[in-house]
């Protein structure tokens, strides 16, 4: 088999991977001789986001689509009826420069299916990243994710390449990883979790110290994880304390939420049609609620146990919260500010310096790019002051949900 078939079939085998999501959009060429550039069919190159909001493209592959392993939602389980294939390391490591010089990619994202054992299958792993580094002095951006019960030196070896580690939790719950996955072993998922975290921790205090040693080198970016959403009948409360505890336990970077996608010759323990991609916006939207606003998962969720799907989570906390509000943004606290529907954590911190020096009043917002129209009825300035009836009105949650359009009919 070439390596374009090979890139062809593992390419494709990772793209349920969402540690380094891509955008979905319309497929598009210029094969037809018109216009520059595409869209499709990709080839595994993907796009990722850095920390400062930077936009950079991964090679996003597998370097084997074979399993050992026959976890029911995974296209690459052993009993999957799909074409398979192998990368060996002179040819993923060729494939990463030739695409990283033609400037296609800025560098690799890594994860392979495990064959033999977790230590063979880390060792290839960690050879691609090791010749990227040492043979070619490769510099981009290396994710490789982690096998789980792979040897501790491998861990250690891959941390001094990779920028960033991962392991995917899989399931929310142990007992659905036990119906889905019983190969996989959920405590040695975060055994592997927390080896990382003990190995980050040492890297931190190396750099922290104040010696002439030139600091060990672990993984910089940390360590993420992926959750599966929608293939047991976990509620988001539960996804939601499920990462919480990741956060908290393992100092993740990310948990990555991957809505199921029905996928060929499924089990039928699984469900036939995917849960709604909404339910994964919102998710992600509670996720950064827990971490860049200080919500607790029990205030982002009602009784219901599920967020709401016709507006975010904030603002579902917000009307169930009337009588916090309005609030005065002129003497608000932070933490009081960051709980105002439309306000993001760049607003509250422009607002905060804005109103050392100044009174905030109603056309002050536009210039901060406050988007007004949600915060208004939550928030007092110098001129404004939303009337009682106007905040306690049932159809208030009316005016934010989005507008019912008509299907179109092509005429």
């Amino acid at each position: 088999m070439d390596v374009q078939r090979k890139l062809e079939i593992l390419a494709d085998a990772a793209k349920y991977d969402a540690s380094c999501a891509s955008s979905g959009t319309e497929k598009r060429d210029s094969s037809d001789g018109k216009g520059m550039g595409s869209t499709a069919p990709g080839m595994g190159i993907c796009h990722s986001y850095a920390p400062d909001g930077r936009c950079i493209s991964l090679l996003k592959v597998l370097l084997t689509n074979a399993c050992n392993y026959d976890c029911l939602y995974c296209v690459n389980r052993a009993s999957s009826n799909v074409p398979r294939a192998r990368f060996t390391v002179d040819e993923l490591v060729k494939l990463t420069l030739d695409f990283y010089r033609r400037n296609y990619i800025e560098g690799l994202f890594l994860s392979s299916g495990i064959i033999r054992s977790p230590d063979y299958t880390m060792e290839q792993v960690v050879s691609v990243a090791r010749k990227l580094r040492e043979e070619h002095h490769f510099r981009g951006y290396i994710h490789l994710k982690t096998i789980p019960e792979a040897d501790d030196a491998l861990i250690a070896e891959a941390g001094k390449y990779a920028d960033r580690l991962s392991i995917n939790i899989e399931m929310p719950e142990e007992t659905s990883l036990q119906q889905f996955a019983p190969e996989k072993d959920v405590r040695a998922i975060r055994r592997t979790m927390g080896r990382l975290r003990l190995k980050l921790d040492e890297a931190e205090e190396d750099r922290n110290a104040k010696t002439k040693a030139k600091p060990q080198r672990f993984a910089p970016a940390g360590q993420s994880t992926q959750m599966i959403v929608g293939a047991d009948a976990a509620s988001d409360q539960t996804i939601l304390h499920t990462s919480a505890n990741l956060y908290g336990a393992y100092r993740l970077r990310r948990v990555y939420y991957s809505a199921f996608s029905p996928i060929p010759d499924a089990s039928r323990a699984l469900p036939l049609i995917q849960p709604p991609l909404l339910r994964e916006h919102r998710l992600y939207q509670a996720d950064w609620l827990m971490r860049f606003y200080g919500f607790d998962v029990a205030e982002i969720v009602d009784d219901s146990a599920m967020l709401p799907l016709d507006i975010d989570p904030k603002l579902a906390w917000a009307l169930r919260h009337r009588d916090r509000f309005p609030l005065d943004v002129n003497r608000a606290s932070r933490e009081e500010l960051l709980r105002v529907p439309g306000f993001g954590t760049k607003t509250v911190e422009r607002i905060i310096a804005t109103r050392r020096t100044t009174t905030i009043r109603l056309a002050d917002l536009a210039r901060l790019h406050v988007p007004r129209n949600k915060a208004m009825p939550f928030i007092v300035l110098s001129d404004h002051r939303p009337t009682p009836h106007r905040l306690d009105a049932v159809g208030l949650i009316e005016r934010f949900k989005p507008k019912a359009t008509q299907l179109g009919f092509g005429f």
